[in-house]
């Protein structure tokens, strides 16, 4: 409050110091301020006349600094009085104005009226303002059971650099629920509707500040970043995708949320959050989807008719104040609804901003993505708008397609107007990718007809054929040794056997018999595994694995002797008639180091296998 009486303040001793600017008369103002959303809307019906000797054609309008910086839109159009046939709004031109010694404080806007004022005509016309975050939460934090105050200031005077001859004053409130506003003289209260005048004579430049505190628990939806990508197809559908940065512009929430209290009394314990929000899509809008990172949300209501088609979207979770979501909306379009042709050219007409109701956009980036090969683009919009062009890269693109970017700031639902981008389109470009299409499935077909009666085998002569066929004849070999290696195992188990029926049945016979036989076998395999070692040694594509193979054949030798050795002396226990626990404490320290052989040879055997896997 305190910073609003200092700009009050300077504003007054600004304006005071400036003089009066024509011999236009205001003679009867008529404004309306409909804070019934976060969005302000002040409508004024403008009767001006000319008192003076020249024709004027231009009027000015002046705003405070502070406020015309929240100004979003301004449009100034002919009144039609009651009773009148409603005829197509035609706007009359408004454009920024820098007249001469005019305080720094106020910003200026001409209109320019249809035709020239002569002395004593006169001319009314209506100005629709709308203004974003103009309204201020106070306190600006609130818990989840508060409700949510805003204060809007502005002034009961209709300030002008003309003199007004009678004005009046309405500002109408969402409900009837006030804290607080400033009284005047002439000043009434109805339901949720506050009347200021009529105040007659006034000087220009007049200025009486008013405050009004009010409950407001409508949605304060602000989109932080909106980007619309608008595709077209010839062949049939324009497909639109909105991604949303989303926050609730309204009174921070503090504390902590409680869902359970929220669902049990949401009018009470969450009144300020809101909970879905609407969007008006053009009829016959198909293929509709509501998703985010996290996937489909599927607490979505969709429903139609020939005029148009309505979303109802719920976010995850309830937004308070401060709280942000972030989402994506997309449908598709039929063509021939937005795409006509005129001229020699085609043109895209569709509207500009987003279709959800009662939503404020600091930013919004419109992408229109034309067919690939259009060229000789224009756009065509009702307010002034940044724009430039890129590239997008998609499927079966060449050069890629031509995307028209625009930009706009602080966007209300006043914007969503229809806009227009004209480019020229041959029609031989629909069948670019088609023969693309058709072009490649037919090499490809041409390229497996090569390939099945092709001889692409490599060359029995070259060096990588030999060398393959070297290593294939080394892995044979080495899967002999390992066969070798093996029945040498079981032979070993086999005598191992022998000792437990000899333990069990005291024939010693029949373990002799059993050395024996084992004896002849082991020999008949060492032969068997000298060739074999010597064609290793003299294979270079052994090398490498030479090594491990000479030294797995040496630990089977050293178990082969351990084992001999064990049943020999378990043999000869016998028949000296030595206890069993004698005999067991005689070999026990044997049989350790073959437990240990053992393993070492099975792990040797293991590496063998998955090098040979490896190469």
């Amino acid at each position: 409050m305190k910073s609003f009486r200092f700009c009050f303040l300077m504003l007054t001793i600004a304006i005071l110091a400036s003089p009066a600017l024509s011999d236009l008369v205001l003679s009867k103002v008529d404004r309306r301020i409909y804070l019934t959303s976060h969005i302000v809307r002040i409508s004024s019906t403008v009767k001006v006349e000319n008192a003076g000797p020249e024709k004027e054609s231009l009027v000015l309008l002046a705003f405070p600094e502070q406020q015309a910086k929240n100004m979003a839109y301004l449009m100034a159009t002919p009144h039609e009085g009651k009773g009148k046939v409603k005829n197509p709004v035609v706007a009359l031109p408004v454009e920024a104005a820098n007249p001469k010694d005019m305080p720094a404080a106020l910003t200026f806007y001409s209109v320019s009226l249809p035709k020239g004022l002569a002395e004593g005509d006169s001319f009314t016309f209506d100005v629709l303002a709308v203004f974003t975050h103009a309204l201020r939460p106070i306190p600006e934090q609130i818990t989840q059971a508060d409700i949510q105050l805003v204060l809007y200031q502005d002034s009961a005077h209709y300030l002008s650099p003309y003199a007004v001859k009678v004005q009046s004053l309405s500002v109408k409130l969402p409900d009837s629920r006030i804290e607080s506003y400033t009284k005047l003289e002439n000043t009434k209260i109805h339901g949720s509707e506050i009347k200021y005048g009529p105040y007659e004579n006034l000087p220009s430049f007049s200025y009486s500040p008013i405050a009004v505190h009010f409950e407001s628990n409508l949605p304060f939806a602000v989109a932080q970043e909106l980007v619309r990508e608008i595709e077209i197809s010839h062949w049939g559908n324009v497909q639109v995708t909105e991604h949303y940065k989303l926050i609730h512009g309204g009174a921070q929430s503090k504390g902590e949320f409680s869902r359970l209290d929220f669902l049990a009394r949401p009018n009470i314990r969450g009144a300020s959050a809101f909970r879905y929000l609407v969007a008006n899509l053009p009829p016959r809008a198909h293929s509709v989807y509501y998703r985010d990172e996290i996937g489909n949300i599927s607490t979505s209501h969709l429903r139609g008719d020939s005029k148009k088609t309505e979303l109802l979207i719920e976010p995850r979770y309830p937004m308070f104040g401060g709280w942000r979501t972030a989402f994506t909306i997309g449908y598709g379009l039929p063509l021939q609804d937005f795409l006509y042709e005129s001229d020699g050219k085609r043109f895209l007409n569709i509207t500009f901003s987003s279709p959800m109701v009662e939503l404020v956009i600091d930013a919004l980036i419109v992408k229109v993505v034309l067919p690939e090969g259009s060229s000789d683009i224009s756009v065509a919009a009702s307010f002034p708008v940044e724009k430039w062009q890129e590239t997008k890269i998609s499927h079966l693109d060449i050069d890629g397609r031509p995307v028209v970017v625009l930009k706009k700031t602080n966007v209300v639902p006043q914007h969503n107007q229809f806009f227009q981008v004209y480019y020229h389109f041959s029609q031989l470009s629909m069948l670019r990718e088609p023969l693309m299409l058709i072009s490649g499935f037919f090499f490809f077909f041409v390229a497996c007809i090569v390939y099945m009666h092709a001889d692409i085998s490599i060359s029995k002569s070259s060096a990588s054929y030999l060398a393959k066929q070297q290593w294939e004849e080394v892995q044979a070999v080495i899967q002999q040794v390992q066969n070798i290696i093996s029945r040498c195992l079981t032979t070993h188990d086999n005598l191992e056997a022998s000792l437990r029926d000899l333990s069990r049945t005291g024939n010693i016979q029949a373990c002799k018999a059993a050395r024996k036989a084992a004896d002849g076998l082991l020999k008949e395999l060492s032969k068997e595994l000298k060739p074999l070692l010597t064609f290793l040694r003299s294979s270079p594509s052994a090398a490498q694995v030479l090594p491990k193979v000479e030294e797995l054949v040496a630990k089977e030798r050293e178990l082969q002797e351990k084992v001999m050795v064990k049943h020999s002396t378990v043999v000869d226990g016998y028949e000296k008639k030595s206890g069993a626990r004698d005999i067991e404490n005689r070999v026990a320290l044997q049989q350790q180091k073959l437990t240990a052989l053992r393993q070492e040879v099975d792990d040797l055997l293991e590496f063998i296998d998955e090098y040979n896997i490896k190469c």
